[in-house]
């Protein structure tokens, strides 16, 4: 069985992310509160694995995530991408016109923006977590009060669907980070099937520097996928990039890597992994 940590409770989207993770196996998730929680406790206790949202379709990147994976001893050995549809629930019984305040995460709140757009008297109030906050409804028996959560945490806390599919983007994915503490990535590693990995470094504040690493991962034919850049505290126009590679040949990203570490500063794999089977596509 395996223990992950996630952000959020039971019914979440972290939690259907870890299952979807290890469909063949029987797992255990430890909910927290805030990534910083989730973070420590795998610091804590090596042993646990991690889930944790790095990077939505509408909402972009999540920024403090990219520093909290930096500063951990964590490595990431898999990535899941969920397609995320919010529903509209509340206590069984209710209408939408008998709603009076919506209750979700806030970028919940901000994907569901022409729906929530349409109900300018409803009260929008932030909470820590989609499924939280149906949980909370359900515990507290809150009349005139909805959440916006997954169908899964609405059937979880006995809420009753007032509508469906009320994200604006139907194309909305979240992109899931699986993590291991950096003393068991090796029982996740598969040179058959590992095609991405995660890199971080710093540039000098130069022309070009950024240019040269780009023009190295080309020429090895190694593929850029994303670029995150985050400024250095501290250091004034000094940056950290966050960068995700895709590969057909693991030798020819090896001399890739090799050729670029010396041309940057704090060069770490944070990495190598690929996908996990995904039947939410």
């Amino acid at each position: 069985m395996e223990r992950i940590v996630i952000q959020g409770v039971a019914g979440c989207y972290h939690e259907t992310a870890a299952r979807a993770c290890f469909r063949d196996r029987t797992v255990e998730t430890l909910p927290c509160r805030s990534f910083e929680e989730l973070f420590a406790r795998m610091e804590r206790d090596p042993r646990l694995l991690g889930v944790a949202a790095i990077e939505n379709t509408i909402a972009g990147s999540l920024l403090p995530n990219h520093e909290l994976l930096r500063r951990s001893r964590t490595r990431i050995v898999g990535e899941q991408k969920l397609r995320i549809s919010h529903v509209v629930a509340a206590l069984p019984g209710q209408s939408m016109e008998q709603i009076r305040e919506v209750r979700s995460h806030p970028i919940a709140l901000m994907q569901c923006g022409d729906f929530l757009a349409g109900y300018p008297d409803l009260r929008i109030v932030e909470r820590d977590d989609t499924a939280g906050s149906a949980r909370e409804i359900a515990e507290q028996q809150l009349p005139h009060t909805a959440a916006i959560c997954g169908a899964e945490a609405a059937a979880l806390y006995g809420l009753e669907v007032l509508r469906r599919g009320v994200e604006t983007n139907k194309h909305n994915f979240t992109r899931f980070l699986l993590l291991a503490d950096e003393s068991r990535a090796g029982e996740f590693a598969d040179p058959d099937r590992t095609d991405k990995a995660s890199l971080l470094f710093t540039l000098p504040h130069t022309r070009g520097s950024l240019s040269q690493v780009l023009t190295v991962l080309s020429f090895y034919g190694v593929n850029l996928t994303k670029i995150q850049s985050l400024p250095i505290v501290g250091r004034e126009w000094e940056y950290r990039f966050y960068v995700d590679v895709t590969f057909d040949d693991r030798t020819r990203y090896r001399q890739a890597v090799d050729a670029a570490r010396p041309l940057a500063s704090d060069f770490r794999i944070l990495g190598e992994y690929a996908e996990c089977p995904n039947p939410n596509l």
